[in-house]
């Protein structure tokens, strides 16, 4: 026994350097890939778009926190804005969004320091001078800043942009808001028409959609359910139906803002239970830190919960863990291609959610039909520039606002709090619904055996709509 316990230590010792070193191989290749995509992607956008949309492959936060003041255009005019009046939308932008340590970056770093060391300032800057009341006020500001690009017209309370980009899908499905005069989410709702004593909010995981609860849970809930609860499944912003703004950051309060606007407002929604999974775990505690007075209970599925150490920052800690950088296990190398690489992932949404039309026929094809592929739909039915900011913003940017969101939940919230995991997740381990727990005591924690992060509500609606129901019987008495 001591022999064999010793061949299997050593085998997953091997296992590990095995990993590691291929892992440094071919993340060391796709760093240089998504170096030289960046200029692929800067030319073609110019050539089809007449302009190129700025990336976060040079850093942001250099160029705003240094001069203290932004470049905001208003009607074809440049000015200087005070990095004040954009105070709380920055705070929102992660910055993960323009700092992930890799290869390429390292080396670009050190070759800047030199050129910085011998005064060669690469830094395209321009002077700006503008009269003001008789005097002359010289600001100057730099180009290069993604954010700054990015941020311009958000402080103008632009309209969302109606148009698809040539590398997003344009097909009527995907832009079905466009032709809708209300700029709301896609919101299925099932229930009684009248007001009913309570709701019930369903939020879905990171690029899924509302088809999530709509083909597995809905079906399966009781008559008397149906009968006593409204409920609301929604496309979060920038996913399946739901409009995605091409001049979107896709921040926490922009996320929270579409929600209160297309639900919480339009329906009157006043006492509710909350249905969260995953990356919709974190919107569902904001949610619920902002109307503690109105929420029944909350249930969570697989929250994203890593407590940083003090010595780490919170952003940073958390994309490690999410996107560890390795090939193995197949959907932490999935998650890392998705959180590392802006242009190779922009590349994964050009080939499949452009073209996922052909993908859905061909997976039909193949299966002969016999598999409903409403998870394949929600899928591909978003755009790179949601998925992206909404990856970095929400699952790495709200970090270190977590360990508040359960404090207040804790503290000031009395709704019944549930959780449930999927024992053999390899994406968000289980340790995080025990994380959970240690901050929110009263969580009872249901960990479901030979289950993962899809498989905890698909394979098993009928009984999670049954625990449901439990769930929202003992909360309303």
């Amino acid at each position: 026994m001591a022999v064999m316990g010793k061949s299997k230590s050593v085998l997953i010792l091997t296992g590990r350097v095995i990993n590691e070193a291929v892992s440094f191989i071919v993340f060391s290749v796709l760093d240089l890939i998504d170096f030289l995509l960046c200029y692929v992607y800067k030319l073609v956008d110019f050539f089809i778009e007449a302009e190129w949309k700025p990336c976060y492959c040079s850093s942001g936060k250099e160029v705003i926190t240094s001069s203290g003041k932004i470049l905001v255009s208003e009607q074809g005019e440049s000015k200087i804005v005070c990095l004040s009046s954009t105070k709380v939308q920055l705070e929102e932008i992660s910055d993960t969004l323009y700092t992930r340590p890799s290869l390429v970056s390292e080396v670009s770093n050190l070759t800047v320091t030199e050129l910085k060391r011998l005064k060669v300032d690469k830094t395209f800057v321009q002077s700006c001078e503008k009269i003001k009341k008789g005097g002359t006020v010289r600001s100057s500001f730099t180009v290069n800043s993604s954010i700054v690009e990015m941020l311009q017209g958000k402080m103008g309370r632009q309209l969302l942009h109606p148009i698809p980009r040539w590398s997003d899908c344009d097909c009527s499905f995907c832009n079905s808001w466009t032709s809708s005069c209300n700029e709301t989410l896609f919101v299925r709702a099932e229930g009684p028409k009248e007001k009913t004593r309570e709701d019930v909010l369903f939020i879905h995981g990171f690029i899924s959609s509302s088809a999530f609860w709509t083909e597995t849970l809905f079906p399966n809930f009781s008559s008397v359910a149906k009968s006593s609860y409204r409920l609301f499944a929604i496309d979060l912003l920038g996913f399946g139906r739901s409009p995605k703004p091409t001049d979107s950051l896709y921040t926490l309060r922009e996320h929270l803002d579409m929600i209160e606007r297309s639900v919480i407002e339009p329906h009157q929604v006043k006492s509710f239970h909350i249905v969260a999974h995953s990356l919709g775990c974190i919107l569902a505690l904001a949610l619920a830190v902002k109307y503690p007075g109105y929420v029944k209970s909350l249930t969570l599925l697989a929250p994203p919960y890593f407590p940083a150490p003090k010595s780490e920052q919170a952003t940073q800690y958390m994309m490690r863990r999410i996107a560890p950088r390795r090939v193995w296990p197949l959907i932490g190398f999935g998650a890392s291609m998705a959180c590392w690489y802006e242009h190779i992932s922009r590349t994964i949404c050009l080939l499949i959610c452009k073209n996922h039309r052909w993908w859905e026929f061909l997976a039909k094809l193949i299966t002969r039909n016999r598999i409903r592929t409403f998870l394949l739909e929600g899928f591909f039915c978003h755009t790179h520039n949601a998925a992206w900011h909404t990856l970095h913003n929400i699952i790495c940017g709200t970090a270190s606002k977590i360990d508040t969101y359960l404090d207040a939940v804790r503290d000031n919230l009395k709704c019944e709090v549930t959780i449930f995991h999927g024992k053999d997740d390899e994406l968000i381990p289980v340790e995080c619904s025990y994380n959970v727990k240690r901050k929110v005591p009263r969580a009872r924690i249901k960990v479901i055996e030979k289950k993962d992060h899809i498989t905890i509500v698909v394979g098993r609606q009928k009984a999670f709509a049954r625990e449901l129901e439990e769930i929202w019987r003992n909360s309303s008495g």
